[in-house]
């Protein structure tokens, strides 16, 4: 009997060698060929409206460049001359908030920390809280003279604090500004104001002035809206007192603040859901202003450069988020940690399954036409290399990603996003035996196969 036994596997072994290069080939170019190739679907939705968006053209805009943006997805709604680099006086500012708000967030400094004004600082003209040299304030005041009252010392005391010098503090805005992708923004100094009003003796050594297009203006606000969602905690701010001793308050530069719908002086301005972001003015600048306003779970961010007076920055901001409000909302194609249609698993490496249900690891939205759905929306799949898919995989593990695409003849242009495809479950790793058999039984199995499509 335990002879019979040896000679039955004797003989499997030897027809399985016999086979074992020819499936392992044929395996081989199934597996390259699946790390190429790409699944596309199409997700059901209701038709689009028929009727075309209002263009640019007919807001009847005066300004030298504008952006709208839906902040969530990064949708430009709206461009105009979005790309020239221009002076952005005060919006600059929007740098440094975001730098110190990201410090205090890193636990690098905190909001009660104490700042010495040097004499730089004390010396900076154009809107400040005049601050004098070996004065104490805390970074959180100092913060709010900035972001609401637009001051120049405080923003120079602060840049300071961070960096030592105000020039190392630059180093790190313009160094920021690359990782954010910002293509035309140079920083010479961190308040925005022209090289020939800074203090002599801590003037930049390159006479390279500060430059942003309005399309990185807007980035750089998104980054703050999405990186510091608690950034209108201080931007709304009607007013406030510096030091409890000043006789006036700081009065914030933004008449579009929802808030002022109840002051006299700016309640014509007033928007409604406006809760930011920076105001600008120099005479090369003209009259700047990046606002955000969020309506109905949808942020916008808008970007006006070179507006001929202070209140026309609001009017043609006005005209830009009603636009954007009239005629746009965001829908969702597939939320966080859903199962995608159509697209249960990815195969599992040595695992003791061969397959592992994925989610996503990330919503999809995208910006449609008011009052319609998203139709003609696709998908490609591309799963990770083998070493990533081989167990054991925890949940939650990347194995893929997925990359929508949304395509719509009345917007200007397809959008597309991509998210990571991620285990639902864990799977552990196959033992030596279990694959041995796996293997044997995938092996006859394909050999069936061929031999049904050989008659």
């Amino acid at each position: 009997m335990v002879t019979k036994g040896i000679t039955v596997i004797m003989v499997a072994n030897m027809f399985c060698m016999a086979v074992i290069p020819t499936v392992t080939m044929a395996a081989a170019s199934a597996t390259d060929s699946k790390s190429t190739t790409t699944d596309s679907k199409s997700t059901p939705a209701t038709s689009n409206a028929t009727g075309k968006l209002p263009t640019a053209e007919s807001l009847g805009l005066d300004v030298k460049s504008a952006v709208l943006m839906e902040a969530s997805t990064g949708k430009i709604l709206l461009s105009i001359n979005a790309d020239e680099a221009l002076p952005p006086a005060s919006m600059s500012k929007m740098m440094t908030e975001y730098l110190v708000s990201d410090y205090v967030k890193q636990g690098k400094i905190k909001w009660d920390d104490v700042v010495t004004v040097s004499e730089n600082a004390a010396a900076q003209i154009g809107s400040r809280v005049f601050l004098a040299k070996g004065d104490k304030h805390t970074v959180l005041d100092l913060y709010k003279a900035m972001a609401i009252g637009s001051a120049n010392d405080a923003s120079v005391a602060l840049a300071e604090f961070i960096g030592g010098t105000e020039q190392d503090f630059v180093k790190i805005m313009n160094e920021k500004a690359k990782e954010f992708g910002m293509k035309t923004a140079h920083f010479a100094n961190s308040t925005g104001l022209d090289i020939a009003d800074m203090p002599a003796a801590t003037r930049p050594d390159s006479n390279q002035e500060t430059i942003m297009s309005a399309m990185d203006t807007a980035l750089l606000a998104q980054h703050i809206v999405d990186d510091h969602p608690d950034f209108n905690d201080v931007t709304k701010i009607q007013s406030f007192k510096f030091r409890p001793t000043d006789k006036d308050p700081v009065v914030n530069w933004n008449w579009m603040l929802e808030s002022n719908a109840s002051i006299t002086n700016f309640k014509a301005y007033a928007y409604k859901g406006l809760d930011g972001l920076k105001t600008g003015h120099t005479n090369a600048a003209g009259q700047c202003f990046t606002g955000t306003a969020e309506r109905n779970g949808m942020r916008l961010i808008s970007v006006v450069m070179g507006t001929t007076s202070e209140p026309e920055r609001f009017i043609q901001t006005k005209k830009i988020l009603d636009y954007g409000f009239d005629n746009f909302e965001v829908k969702q194609v597939v939320g966080a940690k859903a199962a995608v249609s159509g697209l249960a698993s990815l195969p599992v490496v040595k695992g003791t399954a061969k397959e592992v249900p994925v989610v996503t690891d990330a919503a999809v939205n995208v910006v449609v036409p008011k009052g319609t759905a998203p139709k003609n929306v696709t998908y490609t799949v591309a799963a990770a290399n083998e070493a990533t898919r081989t167990a054991p995989i925890a949940a939650g593990k990347a194995l893929g990603t997925i990359t929508y695409t949304y395509k719509d003849s009345n917007m200007p242009e397809d959008q597309v996003e991509t998210v990571n495809l991620i285990a639902a479950e864990p799977v552990e790793k196959g033992s030596w035996i279990r694959l041995f058999f796996r293997a044997i039984g995938d092996l006859f199995v394909d050999l069936f196969d061929s031999a049904k499509n050989m008659f």
